[in-house]
């Protein structure tokens, strides 16, 4: 059973910055995309950004030029690094492995708060 645990979320002033983390364990299936999401208080959820199979990565425009979505596969971790953050960025980030193949799991998330 596929497992992710986020952290390094917490609270940062604007214009700082952040390096989330996410940790997979169990068996990953070798064709995977990774995708950052977040939930702001109040709002749905939606995408931040993905990484995909083969290494390429896709990011919303909110944070495009300000985010970074990387990964070690030997460590089985994700990362998410953020800069320039601003208040709006605020909100529970969760990271999510999925296929085609019907395979899909999601984090708990980590709580990141951009004082103004």
């Amino acid at each position: 059973q596929v497992q992710l645990v986020e952290s390094g979320g917490g609270l940062v002033q604007t214009g700082g910055s952040l390096r989330l983390s996410c940790a997979a364990s169990g068996n990953i299936p070798s064709i995977v995309v990774i995708d950052w999401y977040r939930q702001a208080p109040g709002k749905e959820r939606e995408f931040v950004a993905r990484i995909f199979t083969g290494g390429g990565t896709n990011y919303a425009d909110s944070v495009r030029g300000r985010f970074t979505a990387s990964r070690d596969n030997a460590k089985k971790m994700v990362y998410l690094q953020m800069s320039s953050l601003k208040p709006d960025d605020t909100a529970v980030y969760y990271c999510k492995l999925s296929n085609t193949y019907g395979f899909e799991v999601w984090g708990q998330g980590t709580l990141v708060t951009v004082s103004s």
